[in-house]
């Protein structure tokens, strides 16, 4: 039997309503939802893993866009956020260890510089950055609860101070401290479980709130439709670079619009 459009929607909803009941904020589809216009719950997650108690974020977004240098490659930050003496802080989930390769976090600190700094203005206005991943498993595997890196003058010895620092967070450390306390309910998928209230209170309102389940329902279409997306401009790149096929055939075969199909002819042969 076929499925209709509106059997296929409704079959997606309940799926989506499933994995809703097992996100944890591990996952970064729930951890950005989490984060989304939360700078209560930034502020608290950033003050214990920098150990910056004073720590005021003014600013705290989702899935923030950074790319500067044309043609460069576009990275999306799972939350972005800025301090009140202007230091910035990219949050990352990375739950597979190819996720946390160190190039990728030397990557996201180096977009987060050119970011923020614009042309005519000193690179000692380049504000301080801290690129954090937290990790599902120890990346490392030395038992510590995170681990700080920065440059070092290897000469003599000591700190670079060019402001850029990078923390991996183990997420199975269970330490009886905050960090610990903290890495606990980024793996819990019920808001009862939880230590800390404004983690809890969140996750409650995404999971059980009418409003929230619609918030995070939306959310999770939009991903499926992204992918859907990129997989249709992945098959129509792999077309033109056959060449048998003419740009009309091509985006009825992905669905795509003509004006994309050759928007993507431009840039293969560019």
């Amino acid at each position: 039997m076929i499925e209709t459009e509106q059997q296929r929607r409704e079959r997606e909803h309940q799926e989506d309503l499933q994995r809703l009941r097992g996100f944890r904020p591990i996952d970064d589809d729930f951890m950005r939802g989490l984060f989304r216009k939360n700078i209560p719950l930034a502020q608290l997650v950033l003050r214990i893993i920098t150990g910056k108690k004073d720590l005021i974020i003014t600013n705290c977004e989702t899935q923030a866009d950074m790319k500067k240098v044309t043609g460069a490659r576009s990275i999306c930050l799972d939350a972005y956020g800025i301090d009140d003496s202007g230091r910035r802080y990219d949050l990352e989930i990375q739950r597979a260890d190819h996720g946390a390769d160190p190039h990728r976090a030397r990557y996201h600190s180096s977009v987060m510089d050119v970011e923020n700094l614009d042309a005519g203005q000193e690179f000692k206005e380049l504000p301080d950055t801290y690129t954090i991943f937290i990790t599902e498993k120890d990346f490392y595997g030395k038992g510590e609860p995170l681990y700080l890196i920065q440059n070092i003058n290897c000469t003599l010895g000591e700190p670079f101070d060019d402001g850029a620092y990078i923390i991996y967070v183990n997420g199975e450390y269970r330490g009886n401290d905050e960090l610990g306390l903290l890495m606990h309910d980024f793996n819990c998928t019920e808001a009862d479980d939880m230590h800390y209230e404004l983690m809890a209170e969140r996750t409650k309102y995404l999971k059980e709130n009418p409003e929230g389940v619609s918030i995070m329902c939306k959310a999770m279409e939009e991903m499926r439709n992204n992918a859907s997306e990129e997989k249709a401009i992945s098959i129509a790149k792999n077309l033109l670079q056959i060449g048998s096929l003419t740009y009309e055939q091509i985006a009825k075969a992905t669905e795509l619009t003509l004006a994309k199909v050759q928007e993507l002819a431009g840039q293969l042969a560019g």
